[in-house]
C-alpha cells in the first residue's frame, strides 16, 4: 500500500511540474506584417512613391518605415505569392516617348521593408490603374484605364519583367458621353484556379472573363464571356467569394454592387442581383471604388467616394445574395481603396482626399466595423497591400 502510494505521489508531482512548464511556455507569436502603401505623387501630393508600415494584428500597433520606393504615381501595387516581389503601376500617360503608363518591378527585403527596383517597363496602354499576379507568380497583369487595354507580362526568375506575353485592346464606348466615350479597362483580376482573368471596363459598362493559359500567359479575345451590366453603370472592381460560386462587381458610376452566380468550369458570370451601396436618401454625387469579401465568406464590403462610407452587407451562403448591414463612415474623404489585412480582423480604409488611413476592427460574427483609434496620416493614399514577415 506504501508502495501505491509512493507511485501516486510521484505521478502527481510530475503532473504539477508539467502542468506549470506548459503554461509557463510562451504562447505562439501572431505573425507580424509589412504594409505597403501606393500612393499618388502628382497634383499637388507631398508623397515621393511607395511607403510602408509594419503592423501587429494583436496590438494594433502601426510603426512607420517612411518611403521605401521613390517612383512616379505608383497608385495600385500587388505582391508576388512567395511574397518576394512588389509590382507597382506608373500611373501616367507619357512614358518614354511613349502614349503608355509604366509597370516598376522591386524586390522585397522582407527585414526591412525596403523595395530595390529591379527594372521598369511600359505598360502598353496610358494610364495604368490596376495590376494584378496570377497564382504562380509567373505573369504580371495590367489593366490600362485610359488606354482602354489589358497586358499580360512573364515574371524572370530574378522578378523583373519579360516582353508582353499578350494584349487586348477594348473598343466601344458606353451611354455616357463623359466617363464612357472611349473603353476604360478599370480592373483584372484571376479567378481563384487561375484558368480566366476577368476585367471590369468602367467605359464599356461590362465585365469580360478572358481564357487564361497560364503555359503561354496568353488571353483568349475570341472566347470572352461578357456580362453587360446596366446602363452608365461603370463596373470599376470585382471580388470573387471564397466558395468561387459567386462574383461580385461594385459599380462606380451607379453606387451598386452587381452579384453573378459564377459557373467555374466555364467562366461564365450571370447576373443574380443588383444592390446599392448608398442609402437612397442620399442624393450628392457618390462614386463607388473598392469591394472586398471578407476571408470567412460571410460579408462583402464597398467603399463610396462622396457618401464617404463603407457599406457592409452580410452574404447568404445559399445564393451569394446580399442584405445590407450598416454604412460605416470613414472618417475622412473619398476611400478609394481598402483592405481587410490577412486573418481578416482590421480593415484599412484610405481616404486618398483627407491623406490619411484609417484602422477599423472587424467583428467576426456580425460583420461590422469598430474604428480602432488609429489613423495614419499620408498624402493621398491609393492602394494598401500586406506582407507577412517570416
Amino acid at each position: 500500500m506504501a508502495k501505491l502510494m509512493r507511485k501516486l505521489a510521484s505521478a502527481l508531482v510530475s503532473l504539477f511540474f508539467a502542468s506549470t512548464l506548459s503554461s509557463a511556455a510562451p504562447a505562439k507569436q501572431q505573425k507580424q506584417y509589412l504594409v505597403y502603401v501606393g500612393t499618388y505623387t502628382e497634383q499637388g501630393s507631398k508623397s515621393k512613391g511607395i511607403y510602408a508600415y509594419r503592423f501587429d494584428p494583436g496590438t494594433d500597433r502601426v510603426t512607420p518605415l517612411g518611403l521605401v520606393a521613390k517612383t512616379v504615381n505608383p497608385s495600385f501595387i500587388a505582391i508576388d505569392p512567395n511574397r518576394r516581389f512588389l509590382y507597382a503601376v506608373n500611373e501616367v500617360s507619357d512614358f518614354q516617348g511613349q502614349k503608355s503608363g509604366a509597370i516598376s518591378a522591386f524586390a522585397i527585403d522582407r527585414a526591412t521593408g525596403k523595395l530595390t527596383l529591379l527594372d521598369q517597363v511600359a505598360s502598353r496602354g496610358a494610364g495604368p490603374c490596376y495590376i494584378t499576379v496570377d497564382k504562380t507568380g509567373k505573369y504580371v497583369l495590367v489593366a490600362n484605364y485610359d488606354g482602354g487595354s489589358v497586358a499580360v507580362f512573364p515574371v524572370r526568375e530574378d522578378g523583373s519583367l519579360g516582353e508582353t506575353s499578350s494584349f487586348i485592346q477594348h473598343t466601344g464606348h458606353g451611354t455616357n458621353p463623359e466617363r464612357q466615350e472611349a473603353p476604360h479597362a478599370h480592373s483584372i483580376d484571376m479567378s481563384l484556379d487561375d484558368r480566366f482573368a476577368i476585367v471590369d471596363d468602367l467605359g464599356l459598362d461590362e465585365t469580360l472573363v478572358y481564357p487564361f493559359d497560364g503555359s503561354k500567359g496568353s488571353l483568349s479575345r475570341d472566347q470572352a464571356r461578357i456580362a453587360k451590366a446596366a446602363p452608365g453603370a461603370g463596373p470599376r472592381h470585382f471580388a470573387m467569394h471564397p466558395s468561387g460560386k459567386f462574383g461580385y462587381v461594385v459599380n462606380e458610376m451607379g453606387s451598386t454592387i452587381t452579384v453573378f452566380d459564377y459557373d467555374p468550369p466555364v467562366g461564365t458570370l450571370k447576373p443574380a442581383q443588383t444592390i446599392s451601396t448608398i442609402p437612397k436618401d442620399f442624393s450628392k454625387l457618390d462614386e463607388s471604388a473598392e469591394i472586398e469579401v471578407a476571408p470567412s465568406g460571410k460579408f462583402l464590403y464597398a467603399s463610396n467616394r462622396g457618401h464617404d462610407s463603407i457599406a457592409v452587407f452580410a452574404i447568404d451562403s445559399r445564393n451569394g445574395m446580399l442584405s445590407l448591414v450598416e454604412y460605416v463612415p470613414t472618417n475622412g474623404a473619398s476611400p478609394r481603396n481598402f483592405e481587410i489585412a490577412p486573418g481578416g480582423s482590421s480593415l484599412f480604409v484610405e481616404n486618398e482626399k483627407s491623406d490619411d488611413i484609417v484602422l477599423f476592427h472587424i467583428d467576426g460574427a456580425t460583420g461590422r466595423l469598430t474604428p480602432a483609434g488609429k489613423v495614419l496620416n499620408i498624402s493621398q493614399p491609393v492602394c494598401v497591400k500586406f506582407v507577412a514577415v517570416d
